[in-house]
């Protein structure tokens, strides 16, 4: 096995050996019942950003959904395959989950190959280019309005303004929309500084992030 294969093996052993055998009643409970998540979050797949460590929760209390750029889809009930779509159908539909966070975060690789497309540098791939094409009015609004502003503070602002457009993107969906105007449901962005370990929350009536004081 390579390097990468070994450290993960050996990172299982101390597993089994340490924190599973420290909590193996836990674990057996866990399995024992059907999940009870506390909330759905929509994660980047960036290997950098974990929420389970960032929130320090334990197995069974997030319903984790990753993808690149942690973007929502529309709602498109069709006969093609929607990884995302499902996971928020079934974390709201049938666990009952009552808060959906979409958590961005500082230096995405997805925003930035959009942010370089909207300069004329399209992202090569046959999925990834349609996929972060979720956020192109995002990309291009940014370009067109703070085209004088510096690389890193336009980036920025395309991180946090493609975590409002998911939201508004959520609420396209039927089964949440109606969660949230009853009450049943509420839905939270935020954004995680990897470097800083700031996290920030979208206020939508202030209509900006506002970071979380210690």
């Amino acid at each position: 096995m390579d390097d990468a294969i070994d450290s993960l093996i050996a990172g299982y052993r101390a597993f089994r050996k340490g924190q599973y055998r420290q909590n193996e009643e836990r674990y057996q409970s866990l399995a024992a019942k059907r999940q009870q998540p506390k909330a759905l979050i929509i994660a980047c797949c960036d290997s950098r950003t974990d929420p389970a460590m960032v929130f320090q929760s334990d197995p069974g209390e997030l319903f984790v959904v990753r993808n690149v750029a942690n973007l929502v889809p529309p709602y498109e009930p069709d006969s093609h395959y929607h990884g995302t779509s499902a996971a928020l159908e079934f974390g709201v539909k049938s666990l009952q989950i009552k808060d959906v966070i979409v958590m961005g975060h500082a230096g995405c690789g997805g925003i930035e190959a959009l942010y370089e497309g909207a300069k004329g540098k399209p992202a090569p791939g046959d999925f990834l280019p349609n996929w972060i094409s979720l956020a192109k009015d995002v990309a291009d609004q940014v370009v067109e309005k703070h085209g004088d502003i510096e690389r890193p503070a336009a980036l920025r602002l395309m991180e946090q303004q493609a975590v409002v457009a998911s939201l508004d993107r959520l609420r396209t969906f039927p089964f949440i929309a109606e969660r949230e105007d009853k009450g049943e449901l509420k839905l939270h962005g935020w954004f995680y500084g990897i470097g800083t370990g700031i996290l920030s929350v979208y206020d939508p009536d202030m209509g900006r992030f506002v970071d979380v004081t210690e």
